[in-house]
Protein backbone atom coordinates (compact mmCIF):
# COMPACT_ATOMS: atom_id res chain seq x y z
CA UNK A 1 0.00 0.00 0.00
CA UNK A 2 1.24 3.88 -0.22
CA UNK A 3 2.53 5.79 2.88
CA UNK A 4 4.25 9.11 3.22
CA UNK A 5 7.24 7.26 4.97
CA UNK A 6 9.73 9.37 7.24
CA UNK A 7 13.52 8.66 6.14
CA UNK A 8 15.62 10.97 8.29
CA UNK A 9 16.40 14.30 9.03
CA UNK A 10 13.94 16.89 7.16
CA UNK A 11 13.15 14.29 4.59
CA UNK A 12 9.74 11.73 3.64
CA UNK A 13 8.91 10.61 0.37
CA UNK A 14 6.03 7.81 -0.88
CA UNK A 15 6.81 4.51 -0.64
CA UNK A 16 5.10 1.35 -1.14
CA UNK A 17 4.51 -0.88 2.20
CA UNK A 18 3.41 -3.46 3.61
CA UNK A 19 -0.40 -3.74 4.45
CA UNK A 20 -1.28 -4.25 7.87
CA UNK A 21 -2.59 -7.59 9.33
CA UNK A 22 -4.93 -7.07 12.24
CA UNK A 23 -4.91 -9.67 15.15
CA UNK A 24 -6.92 -10.36 17.97
CA UNK A 25 -8.94 -7.21 19.51
CA UNK A 26 -7.20 -4.93 16.46
CA UNK A 27 -8.79 -3.31 13.45
CA UNK A 28 -7.16 -2.26 10.18
CA UNK A 29 -9.08 1.07 9.35
CA UNK A 30 -9.04 2.93 5.62
CA UNK A 31 -7.44 6.12 6.17
CA UNK A 32 -9.35 9.48 4.87
CA UNK A 33 -7.82 11.58 6.66
CA UNK A 34 -4.98 12.48 8.84
CA UNK A 35 -3.87 15.98 10.14
CA UNK A 36 0.17 17.05 10.27
CA UNK A 37 0.77 17.31 14.18
CA UNK A 38 3.53 19.69 15.52
CA UNK A 39 5.21 16.19 17.02
CA UNK A 40 5.21 14.68 13.55
CA UNK A 41 7.51 17.73 12.64
CA UNK A 42 9.37 17.42 15.95
CA UNK A 43 10.19 13.96 14.46
CA UNK A 44 10.62 14.93 11.17
CA UNK A 45 13.58 17.41 12.15
CA UNK A 46 15.62 14.64 14.05
CA UNK A 47 14.62 15.61 17.39
CA UNK A 48 12.27 12.63 18.67
CA UNK A 49 14.84 9.43 19.23
CA UNK A 50 11.67 7.14 19.69
CA UNK A 51 10.77 7.77 16.34
CA UNK A 52 13.25 6.03 14.36
CA UNK A 53 12.75 5.91 10.53
CA UNK A 54 12.67 4.59 8.11
CA UNK A 55 8.71 5.31 9.73
CA UNK A 56 5.72 6.05 8.63
CA UNK A 57 4.33 8.88 11.28
CA UNK A 58 0.53 10.20 11.86
CA UNK A 59 -1.90 9.89 14.49
CA UNK A 60 -4.47 12.50 13.63
CA UNK A 61 -6.51 10.05 11.77
CA UNK A 62 -10.10 9.05 10.34
CA UNK A 63 -11.34 6.52 8.30
CA UNK A 64 -13.36 3.48 7.85
CA UNK A 65 -13.20 0.19 9.82
CA UNK A 66 -12.74 -2.66 7.58
CA UNK A 67 -13.65 -5.16 9.93
CA UNK A 68 -15.41 -5.99 14.03
CA UNK A 69 -17.71 -4.36 15.77
CA UNK A 70 -17.72 -1.42 13.25
CA UNK A 71 -17.07 -2.78 9.99
CA UNK A 72 -18.38 -0.48 7.39
CA UNK A 73 -18.64 2.38 9.77
CA UNK A 74 -17.17 5.88 9.69
CA UNK A 75 -14.46 6.09 12.51
CA UNK A 76 -12.15 8.37 14.23
CA UNK A 77 -8.84 6.95 15.88
CA UNK A 78 -7.87 7.49 19.34
CA UNK A 79 -4.01 6.57 18.69
CA UNK A 80 -3.16 6.11 22.44
CA UNK A 81 -2.58 2.33 23.41
CA UNK A 82 -2.35 1.09 26.76
CA UNK A 83 -1.95 -1.63 28.79
CA UNK A 84 -5.43 -1.26 30.06
CA UNK A 85 -4.20 -2.71 33.83
CA UNK A 86 -2.01 -0.45 35.38
CA UNK A 87 -3.18 2.29 38.07
CA UNK A 88 -3.52 4.84 35.34
CA UNK A 89 -5.68 2.74 33.44
CA UNK A 90 -7.78 2.29 35.69
CA UNK A 91 -8.93 5.23 36.94
CA UNK A 92 -9.08 6.72 33.33
CA UNK A 93 -6.08 8.04 33.05
CA UNK A 94 -4.76 5.86 29.79
CA UNK A 95 -2.61 8.73 28.55
CA UNK A 96 -0.18 8.86 31.84
CA UNK A 97 0.11 4.66 31.42
CA UNK A 98 3.71 3.88 31.79
CA UNK A 99 3.72 1.69 28.90
CA UNK A 100 1.81 3.87 26.80
CA UNK A 101 2.36 3.74 22.62
CA UNK A 102 1.38 5.60 20.18
CA UNK A 103 0.99 4.99 16.38
CA UNK A 104 3.63 6.73 14.80
CA UNK A 105 5.79 6.56 17.51
CA UNK A 106 7.38 2.55 17.50
CA UNK A 107 3.75 1.28 15.78
CA UNK A 108 3.06 2.50 12.11
CA UNK A 109 1.31 5.65 11.62
CA UNK A 110 -1.92 7.09 9.82
CA UNK A 111 0.15 8.61 6.65
CA UNK A 112 -1.14 5.85 4.79
CA UNK A 113 -4.03 4.28 2.92
CA UNK A 114 -4.20 1.63 6.15
CA UNK A 115 -3.76 1.50 9.91
CA UNK A 116 -4.02 -0.83 11.99
CA UNK A 117 -6.00 0.04 15.80
CA UNK A 118 -6.96 -1.96 18.72
CA UNK A 119 -10.59 -1.87 17.88
CA UNK A 120 -11.67 -0.52 21.29
CA UNK A 121 -9.41 2.68 19.84
CA UNK A 122 -12.44 3.51 17.95
CA UNK A 123 -15.65 6.03 17.76
CA UNK A 124 -18.01 5.93 15.66
CA UNK A 125 -18.66 9.51 13.70
CA UNK A 126 -22.37 10.90 13.79
CA UNK A 127 -23.72 11.14 10.16
CA UNK A 128 -23.74 14.97 9.90
CA UNK A 129 -19.87 15.21 11.01
CA UNK A 130 -17.44 15.30 7.85
CA UNK A 131 -14.45 13.76 7.65
CA UNK A 132 -12.73 16.93 7.36
CA UNK A 133 -13.51 18.26 10.68
CA UNK A 134 -13.11 14.94 12.45
CA UNK A 135 -9.58 14.87 11.65
CA UNK A 136 -8.97 17.45 14.11
CA UNK A 137 -10.91 15.36 17.20
CA UNK A 138 -7.20 14.03 18.45
CA UNK A 139 -5.51 17.68 18.78
CA UNK A 140 -9.24 19.12 20.01
CA UNK A 141 -8.93 16.32 22.94
CA UNK A 142 -5.53 17.92 23.99
CA UNK A 143 -7.03 21.43 23.86
CA UNK A 144 -10.23 20.41 25.79
CA UNK A 145 -7.88 18.85 28.13
CA UNK A 146 -5.66 21.79 28.48
CA UNK A 147 -8.27 24.47 28.96
CA UNK A 148 -9.80 21.37 31.76
CA UNK A 149 -6.78 21.63 33.66
CA UNK A 150 -6.26 25.54 33.25
CA UNK A 151 -10.27 25.29 35.34
CA UNK A 152 -8.62 22.84 37.90
CA UNK A 153 -5.77 25.06 38.44
CA UNK A 154 -8.05 28.27 39.16
CA UNK A 155 -8.79 30.02 35.94
CA UNK A 156 -12.30 31.13 35.40
CA UNK A 157 -14.61 32.17 32.49
CA UNK A 158 -13.61 36.15 33.39
CA UNK A 159 -9.90 35.16 33.28
CA UNK A 160 -7.22 37.90 31.50
CA UNK A 161 -5.50 34.88 29.30
CA UNK A 162 -2.79 34.57 26.93
CA UNK A 163 -2.14 31.55 24.51
CA UNK A 164 1.50 31.38 23.70
CA UNK A 165 1.61 30.12 19.98
CA UNK A 166 -1.12 30.38 17.33
CA UNK A 167 -0.37 26.96 15.87
CA UNK A 168 -3.06 24.35 15.73
CA UNK A 169 -3.33 23.71 20.04
CA UNK A 170 -2.97 27.06 20.31
CA UNK A 171 -5.81 27.98 18.12
CA UNK A 172 -7.82 25.34 19.26
CA UNK A 173 -7.30 26.43 22.95
CA UNK A 174 -8.74 29.50 21.83
CA UNK A 175 -11.65 27.84 19.71
CA UNK A 176 -12.73 25.38 23.08
CA UNK A 177 -12.20 28.96 25.30
CA UNK A 178 -14.88 30.36 22.91
CA UNK A 179 -17.31 27.39 22.88
CA UNK A 180 -17.01 27.55 26.90
CA UNK A 181 -17.92 31.53 27.40
CA UNK A 182 -14.39 32.20 28.09
CA UNK A 183 -13.30 35.88 27.96
CA UNK A 184 -11.10 36.21 24.79
CA UNK A 185 -7.64 35.55 24.82
CA UNK A 186 -4.65 37.34 23.52
CA UNK A 187 -2.85 35.45 21.07
CA UNK A 188 1.71 35.45 20.40
CA UNK A 189 2.85 34.33 17.56
CA UNK A 190 5.34 35.56 15.47
CA UNK A 191 4.55 34.39 11.97
CA UNK A 192 2.60 37.37 10.11
CA UNK A 193 0.34 34.89 7.99
CA UNK A 194 -0.51 32.90 11.09
CA UNK A 195 -1.59 36.57 12.91
CA UNK A 196 -3.75 37.92 10.06
CA UNK A 197 -5.68 34.25 9.79
CA UNK A 198 -6.39 34.24 13.68
CA UNK A 199 -7.24 37.70 13.79
CA UNK A 200 -10.04 36.66 10.77
CA UNK A 201 -11.27 33.83 12.79
CA UNK A 202 -12.41 36.53 15.70
CA UNK A 203 -10.70 34.16 18.28
CA UNK A 204 -9.06 37.28 20.25
CA UNK A 205 -6.52 39.97 19.96
CA UNK A 206 -3.51 38.82 18.36
CA UNK A 207 0.37 40.44 19.23
CA UNK A 208 4.06 39.72 17.79
CA UNK A 209 5.37 39.55 21.18
CA UNK A 210 8.91 40.48 19.68
CA UNK A 211 7.28 43.71 19.58
CA UNK A 212 6.07 43.49 23.28
CA UNK A 213 3.74 41.81 25.61
CA UNK A 214 1.68 42.13 28.76
CA UNK A 215 2.93 43.76 31.69
CA UNK A 216 4.60 41.62 34.17
CA UNK A 217 2.48 40.03 36.58
CA UNK A 218 -1.06 40.99 34.87
CA UNK A 219 -2.23 37.64 33.12
CA UNK A 220 -4.46 35.41 35.23
CA UNK A 221 -4.20 32.68 32.73
CA UNK A 222 -1.22 31.45 30.13
CA UNK A 223 -0.92 28.60 28.04
CA UNK A 224 2.24 27.81 26.30
CA UNK A 225 1.69 26.22 23.06
CA UNK A 226 5.06 26.83 22.21
CA UNK A 227 6.73 25.16 24.68
CA UNK A 228 10.34 26.72 24.42
CA UNK A 229 12.76 28.25 26.70
CA UNK A 230 11.35 31.78 25.11
CA UNK A 231 8.19 30.76 25.90
CA UNK A 232 8.05 30.07 29.62
CA UNK A 233 10.27 32.79 30.67
CA UNK A 234 7.47 34.66 29.20
CA UNK A 235 4.86 32.96 31.08
CA UNK A 236 6.76 33.29 34.27
CA UNK A 237 6.93 36.75 33.66
CA UNK A 238 3.54 37.70 32.78
CA UNK A 239 1.38 35.39 34.95
CA UNK A 240 0.03 37.02 38.03
CA UNK A 241 0.72 35.90 41.81
CA UNK A 242 -1.78 33.21 42.27
CA UNK A 243 -2.46 32.53 38.10
CA UNK A 244 -1.91 30.16 36.44
CA UNK A 245 0.12 28.26 33.37
CA UNK A 246 -0.56 25.43 31.52
CA UNK A 247 2.67 23.94 29.74
CA UNK A 248 1.20 21.84 26.38
CA UNK A 249 3.84 22.89 23.91
CA UNK A 250 7.09 20.44 23.90
CA UNK A 251 9.43 22.46 21.65
CA UNK A 252 12.55 22.14 23.34
CA UNK A 253 13.70 21.89 27.24
CA UNK A 254 15.89 24.71 27.27
CA UNK A 255 15.73 27.33 30.65
CA UNK A 256 13.11 29.53 30.88
CA UNK A 257 10.79 28.53 34.00
CA UNK A 258 10.90 31.06 36.39
CA UNK A 259 11.07 28.82 39.44
CA UNK A 260 11.90 30.83 42.34
CA UNK A 261 8.68 33.45 41.68
CA UNK A 262 6.59 30.42 41.01
CA UNK A 263 6.78 29.37 44.46
CA UNK A 264 7.32 33.03 46.06
CA UNK A 265 4.08 33.90 44.04
CA UNK A 266 2.24 30.63 44.69
CA UNK A 267 1.52 30.43 40.85
CA UNK A 268 0.09 26.85 39.93
CA UNK A 269 2.32 25.12 36.94
CA UNK A 270 0.31 22.42 35.28
CA UNK A 271 1.52 20.31 32.71
CA UNK A 272 -1.05 19.13 29.65
CA UNK A 273 -0.22 16.04 27.53
CA UNK A 274 -2.65 14.64 25.35
CA UNK A 275 -5.83 13.60 26.86
CA UNK A 276 -8.72 11.15 28.77
CA UNK A 277 -11.08 9.25 26.56
CA UNK A 278 -13.49 11.71 27.72
CA UNK A 279 -11.71 14.70 26.50
CA UNK A 280 -11.73 12.54 23.59
CA UNK A 281 -15.12 11.87 23.62
CA UNK A 282 -15.86 15.98 24.58
CA UNK A 283 -14.06 17.34 21.32
CA UNK A 284 -15.49 14.80 19.22
CA UNK A 285 -19.20 16.00 20.63
CA UNK A 286 -17.74 19.75 19.91
CA UNK A 287 -17.34 18.73 16.45
CA UNK A 288 -20.35 17.31 15.80
CA UNK A 289 -22.33 20.29 17.66
CA UNK A 290 -20.28 22.78 15.07
CA UNK A 291 -18.67 24.73 17.93
CA UNK A 292 -15.54 24.08 16.03
CA UNK A 293 -14.58 23.17 12.90
CA UNK A 294 -11.69 23.57 10.48
CA UNK A 295 -12.92 26.29 8.32
CA UNK A 296 -10.58 28.64 7.56
CA UNK A 297 -7.39 27.49 8.85
CA UNK A 298 -7.16 24.08 8.12
CA UNK A 299 -5.93 22.84 5.04
CA UNK A 300 -6.48 19.94 2.75
CA UNK A 301 -3.55 18.26 0.72
CA UNK A 302 -3.35 14.67 -0.95
CA UNK A 303 -1.21 12.51 0.75
CA UNK A 304 1.00 12.34 -2.34
CA UNK A 305 1.66 16.15 -1.54
CA UNK A 306 3.03 15.01 1.99
CA UNK A 307 6.52 15.73 1.79
CA UNK A 308 5.94 19.13 0.31
CA UNK A 309 3.50 19.99 3.14
CA UNK A 310 6.08 19.21 5.73
CA UNK A 311 8.65 21.36 4.03
CA UNK A 312 6.02 24.18 3.70
CA UNK A 313 5.09 24.00 7.57
CA UNK A 314 9.06 24.05 8.44
CA UNK A 315 8.86 27.29 6.15
CA UNK A 316 6.31 28.79 7.73
CA UNK A 317 4.16 29.14 4.33
CA UNK A 318 1.70 26.87 5.61
CA UNK A 319 -1.88 27.45 7.88
CA UNK A 320 -1.99 26.17 11.22
CA UNK A 321 -3.34 22.48 10.14
CA UNK A 322 -2.46 20.57 7.07
CA UNK A 323 -4.87 17.57 6.78
CA UNK A 324 -3.53 14.65 3.85
CA UNK A 325 -6.28 13.13 2.35
CA UNK A 326 -5.88 9.64 1.01
CA UNK A 327 -9.36 10.77 -1.25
Amino acid sequence: MKALVYTGTNASEIRDVEVPEAGAGQCIVDVTFCGICGSDMHAWHGHDERRIPPLVLGHEAVGIARSGLHAGARVAINPLISCGKCRACASGDRHLCASRELIGMRYPGAFAEQVMIPESNLTRLDDHLSFQDAALAEPLAVAVRTVGLAESGGATRDSRSVILGGGAIGLLCAKVMKAGGYAPPRIAETNSLRRAMLEGLGLGDCYDPRDGGPDEGSVDLVIDAVGMGATRAAASAMVRPGGVIVHVGLQDNEPGLDTRRITLQEIAFLGAYCYRDDDFAEALALLTRGKVSGEGWAEIRPLDDGADAFIDIDQGRAPPKIILSNG
